[in-house]
């Protein structure tokens, strides 16, 4: 009895899927007026352009401008303006122009690495707590 259940133990543990580290990195574009975010699948990307709702890429994507303080990061507001896809790459441009100086930030939701529980266990992270990365950029 207790080799089949380690047996069973072992193959669930093989099964288990293990999602693709994804590698985000951004870039100014078109004359530091907009923000080219690349380093998704292109599938992930096409699934998202699907989406009806407007929001999705603010909420999944949103870039933020650098508060003088730094620990008041996470209480900005979103830079409003518009993500368009090219192939695998989505380009962020601003309602408001970048400000030459001013620091900003890209905030990327790593949806990827909460993805199992063991990760949450071992990250002593919250259920429902998402991991995130700032990517910062100045114009």
């Amino acid at each position: 009895m207790k080799k089949s259940t380690l047996l069973l133990l072992l193959l669930c543990l093989g099964c288990t899927h293990k999602p693709n580290k994804i590698n985000i990195t951004i870039s100014l574009t078109d004359s530091n007026h907009s923000l080219k975010i690349v380093g998704f699948d292109r599938l992930v990307i096409a699934d998202i352009g699907r989406d009806s709702l407007t929001g999705a890429w603010q909420s999944f994507l949103p870039v933020y401008r650098m508060p003088a303080d730094t620990d008041l990061k996470d209480y900005q507001k979103a830079q409003p303006g518009n993500y368009t896809i090219k192939d695998s790459i989505v380009v962020f441009t601003p309602d408001t122009p970048f400000r030459k100086d001013q620091a900003y930030f890209l905030r990327y939701y790593q949806y990827d690495k909460d993805a199992d529980l063991w990760h949450q266990i071992k990250e002593k992270k919250r259920i429902g707590s998402l991991s995130y990365t700032d990517l910062i950029f100045k114009y």
